[in-house]
């Protein structure tokens, strides 16, 4: 990164970055470096998981939640497929039903809380009870505070599909699985919440909202075998992040990668999994936030607002585009922006 500034303790941040800190090796689709709890509390496959049980998954009609209700349904789970396009749940639904496994499609606006207590009545009334519940339906927006001073809609529209809608549902399948004395609750986070990633306040919040709910949650079901799991989800190649050129040339999960994170973590029921820098930044924040918020600075000085959110026109100016020296003229990372991004791998900038 030639002609910036050294960090303070950024060369210590690299060290560690380069390590196995996290539960997730990297980026590629390595075996999981799960804690030896872990391993002892899930030691079968995913089809002993899964089999014969009722798992419903939010936001299945693309990306992460369609990989992980195909991976799920291949196991032998019964999978409830929910999203707003009920033309995409049905298509899913024939392809894993033509694979020999069970899926239900279920069209739900999960902002609209009377439409998810509806789906419950209706899920609960067909299936009985929910035994695993993903939370992986979600909205991320990306854009400055400085362009988002009269936005406060933007923070409003992300807590209630991210936090209150995930909310409502695991009050919804609570009850049942602490009845039968058993159940799995997956939430799918972001590396973002353990870096606190700058632009993204909005979407991080609403996840931290959540996962510091689950993990109160846990302390009172624990001992009836009820299990919260919240993934650190990395960078994921998604129509969520294509609207941002810059993360074309950014290393990103696959979404059969990322279904692959989320089938094993229902086999394991960890408390969490995350990449490595999110557990290293994590680590260094609470050793030396300045570090941190340093390094949070660099990233937010390097890559620039997309066009969309400062909704300019399609020319950038020269002086844009030095003021963000990870980016092109045109919003392609450069090789300053790649090289950052693969020291915080897995970091959505």
């Amino acid at each position: 990164m030639a002609g910036l500034p050294p960090i303070p303790g950024l060369r210590e941040l690299a060290a560690l970055a380069a390590k196995p800190v996290g539960l997730v090796n990297d980026l590629s689709n390595r075996p999981l470096v799960l804690r030896p709890m872990d391993l002892l509390r899930g030691a079968g496959s995913v089809q002993d998981a899964v089999r014969d049980r009722t798992i419903l998954v939010t936001g299945a009609s693309s990306g992460i939640g369609e990989e992980t209700a195909r991976q799920l349904g291949a196991a032998g789970g019964k999978v409830v497929i929910v999203a707003r396009s009920l033309d995409k749940l049905q298509a899913l639904a024939t392809e894993i039903e033509a694979a020999g496994g069970t899926a239900d499609p279920r069209s739900c606006d999960l902002s609209d809380f009377d439409a998810i207590d509806a789906l419950m009545e209706s899920v609960l009334a067909d299936h009985g009870t929910v035994d695993v519940l993903v939370n992986n339906a979600g909205r991320s927006i990306r854009r400055s505070v400085a362009l988002s001073y009269d936005r406060f809609h933007d923070y409003e529209r992300t807590m209630q599909l991210n936090y209150f809608a995930a909310v409502r549902l695991i009050l919804r399948v609570l009850p049942g699985m602490r009845e039968q004395r058993g159940g799995h609750v997956v939430n799918i986070s972001s590396a973002g919440v353990q870096t606190r990633t700058p632009r993204f306040g909005a979407y991080i919040a609403s996840k931290a909202a959540l996962d510091t709910l689950c993990d109160a949650l846990q302390a009172e079901t624990r001992d009836e075998n009820v299990r919260f799991t919240t993934i650190h989800m990395p960078l994921v190649r998604t129509p969520m992040i294509a609207p941002t050129k810059m993360y074309e040339r950014f290393p990103a999960l696959t979404p059969e990668q990322a279904g692959g994170l989320v089938t094993r973590a229902i086999v394991h029921r960890p408390r969490r999994l995350g990449p490595p820098f999110g557990s290293a930044a994590a680590f260094i924040d609470t050793l030396s936030p300045d570090t941190m918020d340093l390094v949070r600075n660099r990233g937010f000085k390097m890559f620039p607002d997309t066009r969309a959110a400062r909704a300019v026109a399609a020319e950038r100016s020269a002086e844009d585009a030095a003021a963000a020296p990870g980016t092109d003229a045109d919003g392609n990372a450069n090789t300053t922006g790649v090289a950052f991004a693969n020291l915080t791998r897995g970091t959505h900038w």
